[in-house]
């Protein structure tokens, strides 16, 4: 289904596309790489060819080519065999839960699992008639729209978030002489987590906060996958390092490469209750400075700026508190500080109400797949056998 060109650079096609530039359960690819600035790929692809990630498809990446390019080996190209199968309807095919259990199903490998053609190609599936099989399609791309609107939108209220908390949180050098201008070791510090022992883990009692559990919103993320417990002894054990409500913390080392992830800051909330981990500071305010407010300057651009100029290390960076602790600020009094807070716990509300419907419009999105794709044929075959 797929050919392969001897020459990247000599070919005349200008992008390529790796695992990394497809997003889990959208068919829109929204980013590439430029073959002129060199890549090992010979795979080529076609536009209206459907693209899927072989090497871990747990992560469910598929989309559909709008350009002719050249992707990775650990993509596979595919495309109709005959006119029995509408080309619009194929990517969601792959995408229902049905075949990525038969991809998940015939992966081989520890690491990095992966999965063949040959064995995907044995895969069944219910095919309807040509008439439902557009009548399908036509629903499922409708919902793919809507879903992608709604994303849209909320990265356009992340965008007016962003630009609103940088602009309402005072600049020092926009000051205009009667600010109070301090910095960060000025009004707090900073207490670093501590190592516990793996051979303690468990699935139940105290949570331990890891860089992991640190959302990029700046809420904890409590995930099965990446949520580890500690016994309960560990809460007089370590009651130095017990985080609440309220409490501000911050990643001190990149061992993701996830855009913005060293030096994030989250606030804890209600049900947050765990243990400080390593490479995690935890932040003590003086009486002048409300820890929310401290966590809202932390995401401005200026303090983010501040990070990446400052985090050391080769290979795996790392931050301390000597790197931020000269970070310059304007501190109004606790009165203007809830003021500000008022404003953009506002601006939060509304970001999170559009996230709220990305996730409810991807629900609905899955459930229809399923049901247009598997429900009714399993409903008409219970129907001629009844009939039977």
């Amino acid at each position: 289904m797929d050919e392969a060109v001897r020459d990247p650079q000599s070919c005349d096609l200008e992008r390529f596309v790796g695992l990394e530039h497809i997003d889990p359960e959208s068919l829109r690819i929204k980013r590439w790489g430029l073959i002129a600035d060199g890549t090992s790929f010979t795979r080529k692809f076609t536009a209206g060819q459907v693209l899927f990630g072989k090497r871990r498809a747990y992560q469910r990446k598929v989309a559909v080519a709008d350009f002719d390019g050249l992707c990775s080996s650990d993509i596979l190209v595919f495309e109709p065999a005959d006119d029995q199968l509408l080309p619009e309807l194929l990517p969601f095919i792959v995408q229902t839960e049905g075949f990525f259990q038969h991809a998940l199903g015939t992966s081989a490998g520890s690491l990095s699992p992966r999965t063949r053609w040959r064995d995907l190609a044995a895969y069944e599936f219910p095919l309807p008639p040509l008439d439902e099989q557009r009548r399908i399609a036509e629903i499922l791309w409708a919902t793919e729209e809507i879903k992608a609107k709604y994303v849209e939108l909320l990265r356009a209220t992340q965008v007016f978030r962003q630009v609103l908390l940088d602009k309402i949180i005072p600049d020092p050098e926009n000051q205009t002489g009667s600010e109070h201008v301090i910095v960060l070791a000025d009004v707090c510090w900073m207490q670093n987590g501590r190592g516990f022992p793996s051979e303690d883990y468990q699935d139940n009692g105290i949570k331990l906060l890891r860089p992991g559990n640190l959302g990029k919103d700046g809420n904890f993320c409590w995930d099965d996958d990446a949520t580890r417990c500690l016994p309960n002894v560990y809460r007089e054990l370590a009651s130095a390092y017990l985080v609440n409500s309220g409490d501000v913390v911050i990643n001190l080392t990149a061992q993701s490469l996830e855009e913005g992830f060293m030096g994030r800051v989250c606030l804890a909330r209600e049900g947050d209750f765990s243990l400080l981990n390593q490479r995690i500071g935890r932040f003590y305010c003086n009486d002048g400075l409300l820890p929310e407010y401290l966590y809202r300057c932390l995401q401005t651009s200026r303090f983010r700026k501040t990070v990446e100029t400052n985090c050391e290390g080769s290979k795996v960076k790392h931050l301390y508190w000597r790197h931020i602790s000269s970070f310059v600020l304007i501190l109004p009094s606790t009165v203007e500080q809830g003021k500000i807070l008022k404003v953009l716990r506002a601006a939060q509300e509304a970001t999170d109400r559009v996230e709220r419907s990305v996730v409810s419009s991807l629900r609905v999105s899955i459930s229809l797949r399923e049901y247009l794709l598997h429900g009714i044929a399993i409903a008409r075959r219970r129907g001629r056998s009844n009939a039977g």
